[in-house]
């Protein structure tokens, strides 16, 4: 469901004032009829229909820090997020990790970066003449011979020395975030 912005709740309000149902406004504002109950409530508690205070952690950055993270790591996919936090203006120290939650909250994430094959008009000829001259194999007489690995890829250790591209989810083959 949708959130009430501050003067969704001041009509609101007024409605349920000048005698409107519960249902009637939540319909109104698409909303269930409960928002409308405990928005009643709490104008009742405390003659406000303002947002109450909420516990938690408050944000180790800035509107300003979050924006500058964002513009760096867009303007340069390869950058790790520790070399964000050294670069980052002000006394404030934060972690790498803060830095990728960041970075995740923007919508961009470290992936592995695209390698392409580079290939020149000669490995194509090779590829379609090796294709033409195996065209004619049969899995009875030919590709029973031939042995398929498949190589499995294990991390014992934390850091595995890949470079890293932030990029968002349709992003794999930009140009800036191919190595």
């Amino acid at each position: 469901m949708a959130r009430l912005s501050r003067e969704d709740r001041q009509i609101a309000l007024g409605r349920l004032q000048a005698g409107q149902s519960q249902s009637a406004i939540a319909r109104h504002f698409h909303v269930s009829q409960s928002t409308i109950s405990r928005l009643w409530v709490r104008f009742q508690a405390t003659g406000s229909v303002a947002d109450l205070p909420r516990a938690g952690r408050p944000r180790a950055t800035t509107a300003a820090h979050d924006r500058f993270i964002r513009l760096r790591h867009l303007r340069n996919r390869f950058l790790s997020a520790s070399s964000s936090v050294q670069a980052l203006p002000g006394p404030h120290r934060l972690s790498d990790q803060t830095v990728r939650n960041r970075l995740h909250e923007a919508g961009l994430r470290a992936r592995r970066p695209h390698r392409g094959a580079v290939l020149t008009r000669r490995h194509r000829q090779n590829r379609v003449q090796w294709g033409n001259q195996h065209l004619r194999w049969t899995v009875r007489n030919h590709w029973r011979h031939v042995w398929f690995s498949d190589e499995s890829y294990f991390l014992l250790q934390r850091h595995d020395g890949r470079r890293r591209v932030y990029r968002r989810v349709n992003e794999r083959y930009a140009p800036n975030c191919v190595d």
